[in-house]
């Protein structure tokens, strides 16, 4: 094999094993121009085939087209060196049948062309001697496309009646095409059921169940199934979201949320999803199918009250083509209009083209849809609390803002300090200007911070201050904040030769000092400079900076554990006259003191006053957005997790419009949701930091921790199937971390699982994988208390003949840690083994002590289950009169309502032991006691 072929070869084994997506693309590339290069037309055959494909998944219509148009030639030049089907590769008549699909979704195409590839596709079936299922699909999707829908309907009637073969679409491409069609028809029930089925059966390809999950949620609402319908959103956007190819599919999740009151969630998949309109230019039909959702989302926007929002991203040059020329960002209610407009102007072409009116009609029906209303909450997304600034309406409040905003800490106020400068006076421009160094620095642009300097030097000595001049001479941007961490010596040198320097220096470099010092550690030595620093500031008559380093004394208290004295002097300070931008700091302050203290709902409320302060000084996205975390921490510790999840929610939201990474607050909010009850909302957030994690090339450790919660989340929404393999993902990222203690963690919760759905041998596997990994750790006895009782559970179910040996070392753990409540447990499932084993008399002793040990452990309704048992096995030994107490003791010990199942069940059963013992009126009075 050459050089050239064993590198193609090489390439092709990795692209076969890469995921569809960015990196597959890439190494398809790769292996084409490999290929070329190469001049071995069958390796690039092989490549192209390859290519085909992964344009067609990809959205990227030209190249698809492209590509196949090359292997056709060659495979009808040649057949018997260039295979229609080539193993591994790829089959060229099979994708024939996407090629008059893309041909139809663009109007740049006259329907002559289509009918003809479709024609030449026939031919090519025919020749090939495969059976007409394949090109009848195709066929039926050209005219369902067109709006020929009586053609359509007769083709979709002959292809029911046609025997399917090699090149037949799957079932489920089948089930979702007919699922569409018969929507767009009338056929709603016919349409839920076809999807029930293909969601029962588990079938899936390429773009389903996303797709069919998408198609069906309109049907879900018209019929009253409401919870299904939320499901299948869920689900469907969770699985499309990341492919621009599945825009279609976004467009109907996207019209879900506009009439389901998910007003919020809608404009964020909108702002997200709007690059996907550029992302394949000959995939119009997709385009206008997205406008128009994306127009039906904005208009409900509006409704809700928000028609001036501006939609983020909708400024983007490369949308122009597509909304029209605008200044900034659009307005929402002014995007909706370019939407609409843009959308029937795509309607109009596939119309003209067509010679139906198939596209404007179903434009038409959209907007009739936009009209419904459901109530399906979904609790994801909201509108961030956004309070508009006070009109500033004079220079002293442009500066008063401006100043505000520094003491926030907001690159915000960058813009507005450099344009007060060009006409305040000396001393005012000497305030400004440190502000602005200080922000310039604290925001990494240190080249425009080493580019001021200068101008500053020269303000301060037209200003007096000749010696300050000097000192930030000698010192450059150190004063400003930069290279601190190292800068502590040179401090030190300056501070002992300005014992003579004016205060108001000498202020200046002993809190420069503390900052540094902070750096070091040294957080009580720090405390004392900064207040030695106030002091001298307040000696200089300069009470506005001495606030900002009463501050920084506060920090240095706290981080030297002194928090009495932090304490104190917040309340101080917050009891002064001082700008919004430093009492927003001071609050943020005060809440992770109260934090400290465990007092979370004060943390809490003094976080949401920063984070309000913030908002009305139009502080920057990234400064609310940490403000809005430390808030949702509070919030999640006070046990608020609904709370919690909404200032989560808005910090991401910040975040992402700061181009800040969003993992950390995506994770926080995928955990408040779990706890608030939100569990699949969860699942969405969590797939998304997991997503994100994966891209980032996020340590094993840690991802292993988000799949994990993810796991949890799973578990929340009662998707157990899904649960079993995040856990298992999560203990194999765990492995892959070297963390044993985790990945038994993981493997004891699939265990569980895979138990419950009758996978005992696999569920043996994982627990005795986990058991291995732990046995003999004091401090995972808990964990692997749970494994055996599990395990022994898995090896009753099983027959295995050691069972009773993992029940009694559970046992005898259980006893030596005096866990009452799990001993009584575990002596529960070893009397139903020896119920299995017909060891009657045994199995009812060890079910009255596991009762016993239940009430001991103060729980009567975990026993009343073990007395059941007992009476049960006493029965099927034929000796109903001694189950008579037992069945009486598990009524009378059921008294919650998680056990009352269980108390109507016991005295049914005990009126049929009454009745067969003669005592038919004790069993009408205890069967009356069932029908309350």
């Amino acid at each position: 094999m050459t050089g050239y072929a064993t590198r193609i070869r090489s390439l092709f084994d990795e692209i076969d094993n890469t995921p569809w997506g960015p990196q597959e693309q890439a190494l398809v590339a790769q292996a084409v121009a490999l290929a070329q290069e190469s001049g071995d037309e069958r390796l690039e055959y092989e490549a192209r085939l390859r290519q085909t494909s992964s344009a067609n998944m990809g959205g990227d219509t030209d190249l698809m087209l492209t590509s196949f148009a090359w292997c056709l030639a060659h495979h009808d030049a040649d057949p018997e060196r260039f295979p229609a089907e080539v193993d591994g590769a790829g089959d060229v008549l099979w994708q024939y049948k996407w090629m008059a699909s893309a041909l139809g979704n663009s109007p740049e195409f006259p329907s002559e062309q289509i009918a003809a590839v479709l024609d030449d596709m026939e031919a090519h079936y025919q020749r090939a001697g495969v059976g007409p299922s394949g090109v009848l699909m195709a066929r039926f999707e050209d005219a369902w496309a067109a709006g020929r829908i009586d053609e359509a309907t007769e083709l979709q009637r002959t292809l029911e009646a046609t025997p399917r073969d090699d090149y037949s679409h799957c079932d489920a491409c089948v089930r979702s095409q007919f699922a569409g069609f018969f929507i767009e028809t009338g056929r709603e029930e016919d349409a839920i059921r076809l999807v029930g089925e293909m969601i029962e059966n588990g079938f899936s390809c390429g773009e389903e169940p996303e797709h069919a999950l998408a198609r069906i949620l309109l049907p879900y609402l018209h019929a009253g199934m409401l919870d299904e319908a939320r499901t299948a959103h869920l689900r469907s956007y969770r699985l499309a979201k990341d492919n621009p190819d599945n825009l279609a599919i976004v467009a109907k999740n996207v019209v879900f949320c506009a009439v389901t009151g998910n007003e919020a969630r809608a404009l964020a998949l909108v702002e997200r999803h709007l690059p996907w309109l550029v992302h394949d230019g000959l995939d119009a039909d997709g385009h206008g199918t997205a406008l128009g959702a994306f127009a039906l989302a904005l208009d409900a926007v509006a409704a809700a009250g928000h028609p001036e929002l501006t939609v983020r991203g909708s400024d983007a040059e490369n949308l122009v083509p597509v909304f029209g020329e605008h200044d900034g960002p659009w307005r929402v209610d002014d995007l909706a209009t370019a939407a609409w407009a843009a959308a029937g102007s795509i309607a109009d072409a596939f119309d003209r083209r067509n010679g139906t009116d198939a596209h404007t009609r179903n434009l038409e029906r959209l907007r009739e849809i936009g009209t419904e209303r459901y109530d399906v909450p979904i609790r994801s997304h909201d509108f961030s609390t956004v309070i508009a600034a006070a009109p500033v309406l004079t220079r002293e409040d442009r500066v008063a803002r401006a100043v505000a905003l520094a003491h926030a800490g907001s690159s915000a106020a960058i813009d507005p300090l450099r344009d007060l400068l060009t006409d305040a006076d000396p001393a005012e421009r000497v305030t400004l200007s440190s502000h602005l160094l200080g922000g310039l620095v604290a925001t990494d642009r240190i080249d425009e911070a080493e580019a001021f300097l200068p101008e500053r030097l020269a303000i301060l000595r037209a200003a007096g201050h000749a010696e300050q001049a000097d000192l930030e001479d000698r010192l450059g941007l150190i004063l400003f904040g930069k290279d601190l961490a190292e800068a502590g010596d040179a401090l030190r040198a300056e501070a002992a030769a300005a014992v003579g320097a004016p205060p108001a220096v000498r202020a200046d470099l002993v809190a420069t000092l503390a900052v540094a010092k902070m750096y070091e550690g040294s957080f009580a030595e720090a405390r004392d400079d900064a207040r030695e620093g106030v002091r001298l500031f307040l000696e200089a008559g300069d009470a506005v900076r001495a606030q900002g380093v009463r501050l920084l004394a506060v920090d240095a208290a706290a981080s030297a554990s002194l928090f009495d004295d932090a304490r104190a002097d917040l309340d101080a300070l917050l009891s002064e006259p001082i700008s919004d931008g430093r009492r927003a700091r001071a609050l943020a302050a005060k809440a992770r003191l109260h934090g400290v203290a465990e007092e979370f709902a004060e943390g809490a409320a003094a976080a949401d006053e920063a984070v309000r302060l913030l908002l009305s000084l139009g502080a920057d996205d990234l400064r609310v957005g940490e403000a809005f975390v430390l808030a949702g921490a509070l919030h999640e510790d006070a046990g608020a997790a609904s709370l919690a999840a909404g200032r989560y929610r808005s910090a991401v939201e910040r975040f992402e419009s700061a181009g800040a990474p969003t993992a950390d607050p995506r994770y926080r909010l995928g955990r408040a949701m779990i706890s608030a009850g939100m569990p699949e909302e969860a699942v969405d957030a969590l797939h998304q930091v997991l997503s994100d994690e994966t891209a980032a090339e996020v340590p094993a450790g840690s991802r292993a921790i988000t799949v994990g919660l993810l796991a949890r989340a799973y578990e929340g929404a009662r998707d157990f199937g899904n649960a079993v393999g995040a856990w298992g993902f999560a203990a194999d990222l765990h492995e892959e971390a070297g963390e044993a203690e985790g990945q038994a963690f993981a493997l004891v919760a699939q265990g569980r699982h895979l138990g419950n759905f009758g996978e005992y041998d696999d569920s043996v596997i994982a627990l005795d994988t986990a058991i291995a990994l732990i046995a003999g750790r004091e401090e995972q006895i808990g964990l692997h208390a749970e494994a055996l009782h599990l395990l022994a559970q898995a090896k009753m179910q099983r027959g295995d003949e050691d069972a009773f040996d993992v029940i009694d070392q559970a046992l005898t753990l259980g006893r030596a840690n005096e866990a009452h409540w799990y001993v009584a447990d575990v002596l529960d499932t070893r009397a139903r083994l020896l119920a299995a084993r017909q060891r009657t008399d045994e199995a009812v002793a060890t079910a009255l002590q596991a009762a016993d040990g239940f009430a001991q452990a103060g729980d009567a309704g975990s026993g009343a289950g073990s007395e059941l048992l007992a009476a049960r096995l006493l029965v099927g030994a034929e000796r109903a009169a001694d189950a008579v107490p037992l069945y009486r003791a598990a009524i009378e010990h059921a008294t919650t309502s998680e056990n009352e199942p269980l108390r109507q069940q016991a005295a049914l059963e005990l009126g049929d032991v009454y009745d067969g013992l003669g005592r038919h009126g004790d069993a009408a009075e205890v069967r009356a006691t069932t029908s309350a």
